[in-house]
């Protein structure tokens, strides 16, 4: 039998998946045509916007703050602890549309702005200003997001 544990008190948008053995915390606010991966952790206190997709094995730390139409890859973590172990927590504020890619880490407190990308493995550690394209450890700015979607575009048509 698959099991998921979603607390009663979390409020669940319309059309949403969630998918196995995932965990959603108290207090969870989920909007509608939200995607949840298997196995993926959303702790408590935590606000997702709609459209969003959150692939499997990602962590959510409570306090975190996920916009609209935000995508976070598979196994992405993101800490609420900025100097373990302290009983002072502060989540992670990803803004609408922007890109977490697979395994990025992101330090407690961070802001990724509107429409910006974190590639994927990165480690970041500062706020991320709209519209840029982040990679590495400490990740740092790359490139546009226009720059971004000009080199999806060119893959697709490859």
């Amino acid at each position: 039998m698959v099991t998921n544990f979603i607390s009663e008190k979390a409020k669940i948008g319309d059309n949403v998946q969630i998918w196995h053995f995932s965990y959603v915390g108290d207090d969870v606010e989920i909007g509608n045509n939200v995607k949840i991966g298997s196995l993926a952790h959303i702790d408590y206190n935590v606000k997702i916007g709609e459209n969003t997709k959150i692939e499997g094995q990602a962590y959510i730390p409570p306090l975190s703050r996920i916009g609209k139409n935000v995508f976070i890859g598979p196994a992405a973590v993101l800490t609420n602890d900025p100097y373990p172990m302290c009983n002072k927590m502060i989540g992670v504020t990803i803004q609408d549309n922007a890109i977490i890619g697979a395994r990025a880490v992101i330090k407690a407190g961070v802001t990724v702005g509107k429409n910006s990308v974190v590639s994927m493995g990165a480690v970041v550690t500062r706020d991320v200003p709209e519209n840029s394209v982040v990679m590495g450890s400490p990740a740092t700015i790359r490139y546009t997001r226009d720059e971004y979607d000009k080199k999806q575009r060119e893959w697709k048509e490859s």
